[in-house]
């Protein structure tokens, strides 16, 4: 099979797409025939050694989608063929043609969502509604979301925009401020501007941020919080590196309420996730690579140029 792998520690071009041996499916598994993998920005961090260090030689990917090509002992014959996705997590391995994995870990993918959907469904998708859940938005609340282009971000604009809230998104790139209006947000503000609070609250017209879903941190995450004259902060993730500072005076002098976002089971959270997506209730946006350009795949998420969830599909060689 062909597999995407990593030798080295550094950047992009450390990825090298090559020929390795097929897996076989031991007791309890199927193998996958991967026809798409997710990318995510751990994986980035994991090729450049910022991470944890993985084992070397690595293949990146925690998220895969496909059919189901072979099934190791005790494992039905009726599973050859289904549709399927799973998480893999740290372990990696789906940058490849072909993957492993226990048959009690899969999903099937439901009609009508195709492969790359399905595995923004189980990552993005998954973290996107625990991120809801814990803001439980409101009709009429106005929702500030950071990172609201990226492959949560989105999803998150789209759930508070369809219980009728009315969403900012604030956004890296004057490019991406028009996918997050599609999604449903109301306003749109480019973060690089350093007046972009002013431009929120000039938007606003006088209404007071409700919720905010802060899925960056940092110094966005912060100035985002400052928005807030009490209300809700749900923190989702610090994609800047560093989270968003919080401190008693904020919470009880401001009268924040403030959650961390939990996912519960992660299978359940996984299978919900997916059922939103056949129902049309999430609308993943996907940018597809070639397998083989896996390495443009991690400039383009570094980057941040691209809205949504960047997933990799089979491809020739180049």
């Amino acid at each position: 099979m062909r597999a995407v792998r990593l030798h080295a520690f550094g950047g992009p071009e450390r990825l090298r797409f090559e020929e390795v041996p097929d897996p076989r499916p031991g007791p309890g598994r199927v193998r996958i025939a991967v026809e798409a993998a997710g990318v995510h920005p751990v994986d980035t961090a994991l090729r450049r050694g910022d991470a944890d260090r993985v084992p070397l030689p690595y293949v990146p990917g925690g998220e895969v989608a496909g059919r189901v090509d072979a099934v190791g002992p005790g494992v039905p014959a009726d599973w050859l063929g289904v549709r399927v996705v799973t998480r893999l997590g740290l372990v990696g391995g789906g940058y490849a043609s072909l993957v492993v994995r226990e048959a009690a870990a899969v999903h099937r993918v439901p009609d009508g969502v195709g492969f790359p959907a399905a595995v923004a469904a189980v990552g993005a998708g998954a973290a996107a509604l625990a991120a809801l859940d814990a803001a439980a938005p409101e009709p009429d609340d106005v929702v500030l979301v950071t990172g609201a282009a990226g492959a949560v971000g989105h999803l998150v604009v789209q759930g508070a925009a369809g219980v009728g809230a009315h969403v900012v998104g604030v956004v890296g790139h004057a490019d991406k401020r028009s996918a997050v209006l599609r999604a449903g947000a109301a306003v749109a503000v480019d973060h690089r501007h350093p007046d972009w609070a002013d431009r929120v609250r000039a938007a606003l017209c006088g209404r007071e941020v409700d919720v905010v879903v802060d899925g960056v941190g940092g110094v966005l995450g912060r100035t985002a919080v400052e928005l807030l004259c009490g209300g809700r902060v749900v923190l989702s993730g610090a994609s800047s590196g560093t989270p968003t500072l919080l401190s008693t005076v904020d919470i009880v002098g401001r009268g924040l309420t403030v959650a961390a976002v939990r996912r519960g089971s992660v299978r359940t959270g996984e299978a919900r996730a997916l059922a939103a997506v056949a129902a049309g209730r999430l609308r993943p946006v996907v940018r597809v690579f070639p397998l083989s350009r896996a390495g443009s795949a991690h400039e383009a998420v570094e980057e941040r140029t691209v809205v949504g969830k960047v997933v990799l599909v089979p491809g020739p060689a180049e």
